[in-house]
């Protein structure tokens, strides 16, 4: 906002040249600052800066320091002269109040090694038995399916650009959980009664994601080695990052191409995203590595938003949201899948459902899985 009304101030100036503006020095760097956009942005020149600038009258002294740091900051050259001349004519004005120095925030140290070795072992402890305390529910699963040419192929636009993602269909699918086992029941299709079953679909699918990849993580024959990777607020949690990566020899990370009939096993990399006080899993990510390279996909990966759910007056940490990406070489795929409505589980509550779904729910926020990084700071040393 204030470089919109920044702008029309200058604009307003433009038209009202023989006019002469008073201005602090505060309120020129600004003015210098933002117009250094425009002129980045060709909505203006670095000469027209510098001609509104000899219109410029200074209520302080504008001190050498202020130019270099702006000459620093992008200034061009017919600007720098029309300040060094500001200079001149401000020298008998009386010192402007140093601007106020923005410091970045000291960044947060992180836990010690021993606690950071506790925190481990309580979210290992805590999804190792994850799926053991889940209780047997009922949920809406919204799968929505992208695809696009690859960046840098022939339909795929210059190298280096962003996709440009094709939705090909949206499935609503009644997801059950009982007796610590899931079943996928496909409902609608693009918001039309579905014909076929879950299994048999084409495309990209996925899985297991309740409880599979955190056990998989944190299994002791996965050996997978933990270290520190930065503190992070999400979903106006603190969270603590962990980087972690599995070998493809301990590794149960499988990539199939159903149509034909191929099926690996790789190795795998990525972060689990710790709540500060609860210790419990807010987010997972899961990169593929070690994929050969005649293999058709080239890359995956998964991300899962794990969030407080209230179920018959308890409350569980489900699955609220997974994005999952792979690259077929020409073209690339996004699934991502949201998870809405949980309730307890019965039989009765199952055929309810079924009478009860027909529309998809919206898509979640953007703010939902929105994460806010903080400055890294140095690793403690183990």
């Amino acid at each position: 906002m204030r470089l919109r009304v920044l702008a029309a101030v200058f604009a307003a100036c433009l038209t009202a040249a023989s006019q002469t503006q008073s201005l602090t020095v505060e309120k020129l760097v600004a003015f210098v600052e933002s117009s250094q956009k425009l002129i980045s942005e060709g909505k203006m020149t670095d000469l027209d800066l510098a001609r509104f600038l000899a219109k410029v009258k200074l209520t302080e002294r504008l001190d050498d320091a202020v130019i270099e740091d702006l000459q620093g900051k992008g200034a061009g050259p017919k600007t720098i002269q029309a300040l060094n001349h500001l200079h001149e004519l401000s020298q008998g004005l009386t010192v402007a109040v140093p601007l106020p120095v923005k410091l970045p925030p000291k960044p947060i140290p992180p836990p010690s090694s021993e606690e950071q070795a506790a925190i481990i072992g309580e979210v290992r402890e805590y999804s190792l038995s994850y799926s053991k305390n889940l209780p047997d529910f009922i949920c809406t699963q919204v799968t929505r399916r992208f695809a696009a040419p690859k960046p840098g192929t022939r339909y795929g636009g210059r190298p280096g650009g962003e996709p440009s993602w094709q939705k090909q269909d949206e499935l609503t699918i009644r997801l059950s959980y009982f007796d610590q086992k899931e079943n996928y029941k496909l409902i609608l299709v693009n918001s039309t009664p579905a014909t076929q079953d879950y299994s048999s679909l084409g495309g990209s699918t996925s899985s297991g994601d309740f409880g599979t990849m955190l056990k998989e993580v944190f299994e002791p024959s996965s050996e997978a080695r933990f270290e520190w990777d930065h503190w992070g607020t999400l979903r106006g949690q603190r969270v603590m990052a962990f980087s972690y990566t599995v070998s493809q020899a301990r590794s149960q990370y499988h990539i199939m191409v159903k149509d034909a009939h191929l099926d690996i096993i790789t190795g795998y990399h990525g972060l689990i995203e710790v709540d500060k006080d609860a210790h419990a899993v807010l987010r997972l990510t899961m990169v593929a590595d070690t994929i050969p390279p005649d293999y058709p996909i080239k890359k995956a990966d998964e991300v899962l938003d794990y969030d407080f759910t209230d179920i018959s007056g308890k409350t569980f940490l489900l699955p609220l949201k997974g994005v999952l990406s792979s690259d077929a070489g020409d073209y690339l795929t996004r699934n991502i899948l949201e998870f809405h409505m949980y309730r307890k589980y019965s039989a009765e509550s199952e055929i309810k459902y079924d009478e009860d779904i027909s529309s998809t729910p919206a898509p979640l926020s953007e703010d939902k899985t929105k994460e806010t990084t903080d400055q890294k700071a140095p690793a403690k040393k183990k």
